[in-house]
């Protein structure tokens, strides 16, 4: 039977924004939504259920299965990626949300690829590359006689590429780019963002395996290799590099780190290849032309019984699983791939990368702080459960579909000069013919079926906290259509409120000034234990909780590690070597203000005002007025107020007044401090303003989101 609408939540304020601004089809002769949201779902439920058709369903079957589809995603159980909400059953239909592109050593691999990943943007998708096959910077050109640029110039022209291709309309272009460690040019590699004009487009990560972090620990040396021809080329201190990796994360949140022979160590399909890169987020590793197809469960209503005492309900949570691989199998054989050999690539390994979001939430409604041992005992609890159920569910679909067609391939892929020398230098891999899965007699669907991506536009659809991020903030400020600024608290929390009786009004806007409930009060020791937000977290807390996820996912965890502003490089480099010991494939940080490079900025309308302004601000300088004079007349006045730095900045005027005190280092008598409290601060460090809502986006799971109108960049 059809779900009933009774059944059905209602949207948060957030997500009818973002459905509305990103997912809805729009009628082309007005730019409006021509649908709502549950017609969203019906189009895609009833899309990706016509796949069954191709296995045998009759149309009665089919239907049944496109009303088991849309009741999922409408009760926000389970949320397909976001190409796959967009796109579904309508003319572009690329459902993929990133690819991986390999990249051979020629000129003509290198453009090639350049055109192919401009036509992945187009579609609505994002790339990761491996750049440790092109040779090094200087090294010979033997059809030129002349000498190689290096791999970071040719990033370069990837990133130029992409600034120039808008997805679909409704996302930027996203890469990622990997350099081994081994490379010559690795340390050209890891400074090359510290130029912030310099790739824009691109996350960046050096890959690394266990003998260069041991070398790394012990300050000795390491060989590079030639990639061209195999051979020695030199050597590097991995101390060295690795200290110039931390620092410059602490510097600028670039580059992170992948661990790629732990990734190998869990790649289902060695017969393959090897994997050399990951999709533009570090959570999905992908052999050269796979995609990732990846959906995430909503584990806030995987649990049962009464607030603050709730458990894990397996069984819905294995029902979920089951439907959800349904889905998402159905995703692959729905797809328009952008390319062919991507296309090839996916249907032979079948990933996909069912993942969860809505963490922090639930363990609210389990009364478990998110930085406790028992949360982290429990994430690894919560997630073997999560991928005992989604293998079973990919194995059952294997006894009526059959196994992915590489299962049981045999692929005996040239081996390189490159590869050989890895090989030597990493210790050598065994040689596979087949599948892990057919090695162990395991019949599986779906390759490596459990992924953590980030969820930032799919979770505010869900109305729920992104991945397994803590709670960012326990109030924020939203913008409506009249440039009214409403103040919106926790949804869980205000229920908490009002069901134990402090939901004062002096509470709540406490709360809303300072963005959690650290030093207040009004609330219970209970509840400020509970709701803690992630700035109040330690960064070891962050990488214990990844740790815990990645012990039982098939891919890898998309985790965002956070560090105070006053931070140093060697706190860094611990998140990095934490990582490493506790067995993750990657890790990713941001220090508060290390990306805060840009500066306030204003709308049309305020750019004639500005420029008037602050002509007349100079020619009062220029004239004698006193400064502080000009900065009492600016300080003040209030417009549409802002936090811009950590800072309360009232309006333009009073930002050019600002500006003058900083310039000046003058403050005028009496004026009060407008900074807001040190955790309300820190949470604004790291964003990139909105000019369609005047708000900041900040970075989570690896994606920048924006919680005042719902953007996500992901």
């Amino acid at each position: 039977m059809p779900d009933q609408p009774a059944t059905f939540p209602e949207f948060t304020d957030n997500a009818i924004a973002v459905l509305n601004r990103r997912y809805l089809r729009r009628d082309p002769a007005t730019g409006q939504p021509a649908e709502q949201p549950d017609d969203m779902f019906r189009r895609v439920a009833q899309n990706l259920a016509e796949a069954d058709a191709h296995y045998g369903a009759e149309p009665e079957a089919v239907q049944r299965t496109a009303e088991t589809f849309y009741g999922i995603m409408r009760r926000l159980d389970f949320l397909p990626n976001s190409p796959t909400l967009m796109n579904a059953g309508r003319p572009l239909q690329q459902l993929s949300a990133c690819f991986v592109l390999p990249i051979a050593d020629s000129l003509d691999s290198i453009f090639d690829k350049v055109k192919e990943t401009a036509l992945i943007h187009k579609s609505g998708g994002g790339a990761g590359f491996a750049f440790s096959r092109l040779r090094p910077l200087g090294d010979m050109v033997k059809s030129t006689t002349g000498v190689a640029s290096g791999p970071t110039s040719f990033i370069r022209a990837f990133d130029t590429g992409t600034d120039v291709v808008k997805q679909g309309g409704t996302r930027r272009g996203a890469n990622m780019a990997v350099l081994s460690c081994y490379h010559p040019d690795v340390m050209e590699f890891v400074n090359s963002k510290l130029n912030p004009q310099h790739l824009q487009n691109f996350n960046i990560s050096v890959g690394v395996d266990a003998r260069f972090m041991e070398a790394a620990a012990a300050r000795q040396t390491y060989d590079l290799i030639n990639p061209r021809t195999g051979q020695l080329q030199g050597q590097a201190n991995a101390a060295e590099v690795f200290d110039a990796i931390t620092h410059n994360a602490w510097l600028i949140g670039d580059p992170g780190i992948l661990f790629l022979d732990r990734i190998n160590a869990d790649n289902p399909n060695p017969q393959l290849g090897q994997i050399e890169a990951t999709n533009p987020c570090g959570e999905q590793p992908l052999l050269p032309y796979e995609s990732c197809n990846l959906g995430s469960i909503n584990l806030l209503h995987m649990l049962a019984g009464p607030p603050g005492q709730q458990t894990l309900d397996t069984e819905k949570l294995n029902e979920t699983a089951r439907i959800a691989v349904h889905m998402l199998d159905n995703v692959i054989d729905m797809n328009h791939y952008p390319l062919e050999p991507i296309r090839e690539m996916t249907l032979a390994t079948r990933r996909i990368g069912v993942g969860i979001m809505g963490w922090a939430d639930a363990l609210i409604q389990m009364s478990v702080r998110y930085d406790s041992d028992e949360a982290v005992r429990l994430g690894e609890t919560v997630m073997r459960n999560v991928r005992e159920a989604v293998h079973q569910a990919s194995r059952e679909l294997a006894e009526t579909r059959g196994c992915f067609p590489a299962w049981e391939r045999v692929y005996d892929p040239p081996l390189s000069a490159y590869d050989v020398a890895l090989a030597e230098t990493r210790g050598c891999f065994p040689a596979w013919e087949q599948s892990v899965y057919a090695s162990q007699g395991i019949k599986m669907r779906n390759s490596a079926p459990t992924t953590i991506a980030p969820t930032g536009a799919i979770s505010i659809i869900a109305g729920v906290s992104s991945g397994i991020e803590p709670l960012f903030a326990l109030a924020y400020t939203r913008n409506v259509m009249d440039n009214t600024r409403l103040t919106e608290i926790n949804p869980l929390f205000r229920l908490q409120a009002e069901r134990e009786g402090f939901d004062t009004d002096a509470l709540m806007q406490s709360i809303s000034e300072a963005g959690c409930i650290r030093d207040q009060d009004q609330a219970p020791a209970h509840i400020r234990d509970i709701y803690r937000t992630s700035h109040q977290i330690e960064p070891y807390h962050h990488v214990a909780m990844q740790a815990a996820f990645q012990r039982h996912t098939d891919n890898a965890v998309s985790k965002t590690i956070n560090f105070p502003e006053a931070a140093d490089a060697a706190q860094i480099a611990g998140a990095y070597r934490q990582a490493w010991q506790l067995g993750c494939k990657g890790i990713t940080v941001y220090r508060d203000g290390s990306k805060d490079q840009q500066v306030l900025t204003a709308g049309a309308c305020d750019d004639v005002v500005m420029h008037s302004l602050t002509r007349t601000v100079s020619l009062a300088l220029r004239s004698g007025v006193p400064a502080e004079e000009v900065i009492e007349q600016l300080r003040g006045n209030t417009s549409c107020p802002i936090y811009d730095d950590g800072q309360l900045v009232k309006s333009s005027p009073d930002a050019v007044g600002i500006a003058l005190q900083y310039a000046l280092d003058i403050r005028p008598s009496g004026t009060p401090s407008d900074d807001p409290p040190p955790a309300r601060a820190a949470e604004l460090r790291h964003r990139r303003r909105r000019p369609n809502c005047s708000a900041w986006a900040f970075l989570q799971s690896g994606c920048l989101v924006c919680i005042s109108c719902g953007w996500s960049q992901c």
